[in-house]
């Protein structure tokens, strides 16, 4: 057999083998996701999840009482986040069941883990509130969720917009990509806007975007419900830790009850007192 009928039959071996390896990787792949997130995988996790002390029934939300006067009473909040607003680590009761019950509102949770602020694909916070949340839904406050994905995948940081339009935007970065969705959060349902940030975690790139959130409240006159720089807040003991945390970024339940959520409550009245003023 000559080289040139050798290299002709090699080609026609690759062309049937490599479709093949890729059949055979996403059947794989796709039965790896059938386990981890609908089978018996996601069933150990939310088992191990449920045996934690931090997700013991003592800590659900339903022991919560309403607040007297709540200025959101009968009103409706659209929660933006990824896994810390979804509750990855606490049975999915995260804040936006926190505040439905203690604030007495309505919450639209649009959470979806893994997912980043920056315009990175469908699942992104943008895509999702464009595509997600209908642009006639009576939005009276934005809640959105500072990711620690963007953080995590060192997506660039960005720099403030020239201006206050949807196009000065670069989404492609974290700080277009905030701005965006303050911007569009106004135009299209006319509500005030309030990021939340993590509990403060060993992350120098995180802390940078924290810093570049306050520049942008300056702003856009934006709420900021920020956990991360109060030392006081952070100043817990191991066995708080333990009890109020799954790992270093996602809080079990009684984190968001007991921990979290009176923080974010207080900061967040004293924001709207002074919207409402």
């Amino acid at each position: 057999m000559s080289r040139t009928e050798k290299n002709a039959k090699k080609g026609k071996i690759l062309k049937i083998a490599v479709p093949a390896v890729v059949i055979l990787l996403a059947i794989q792949w796709t039965f790896i996701g059938w386990r981890y997130n609908f089978g018996p995988m996601k069933a150990l996790g939310e088992k191990r999840l449920a045996a934690m002390s931090g997700n013991a029934a003592k800590y659900d939300f339903d022991q919560l009482q309403r607040m007297e006067r709540s200025p959101l009473n009968n009103k409706t909040v659209l929660f933006l986040g990824s896994s810390v607003t979804n509750g990855a680590s606490s049975l999915h009761s995260s804040l936006p069941e926190y505040f439905s019950i203690r604030m007495d509102c309505r919450s639209i949770k649009e959470a979806v883990d893994g997912t980043t602020l920056v315009d990175n694909g469908a699942r992104s916070y943008i895509q999702r509130m464009l595509n997600n949340v209908s642009v006639s839904e009576e939005i009276d406050l934005l809640v959105c969720q500072l990711s620690t994905n963007d953080a995590s995948k060192e997506m660039p940081l960005g720099e403030l917009g020239a201006g206050k339009s949807l196009s000065d935007f670069d989404t492609g970065t974290i700080t277009g990509a905030i701005e965006y969705i303050i911007c569009y959060a106004q135009e299209t349902w006319g509500c005030p806007t309030v990021f939340y940030t993590n509990a403060r975690f060993d992350n120098e790139a995180y802390g940078a975007m924290v810093a570049r959130l306050l520049e942008i409240q300056e702003k856009w006159g934006i709420g900021v419900l920020d956990i991360w720089t109060d030392d006081a807040f952070n100043d817990i003991s191991k066995d708080e830790r333990a009890l109020y945390m799954y790992d270093n970024i996602h809080p079990t339940k009684a984190g968001y009850r007991d921990w979290w959520g009176p923080e974010l409550e207080r900061q967040l009245l004293e924001f709207l007192i002074n919207v409402e003023g």
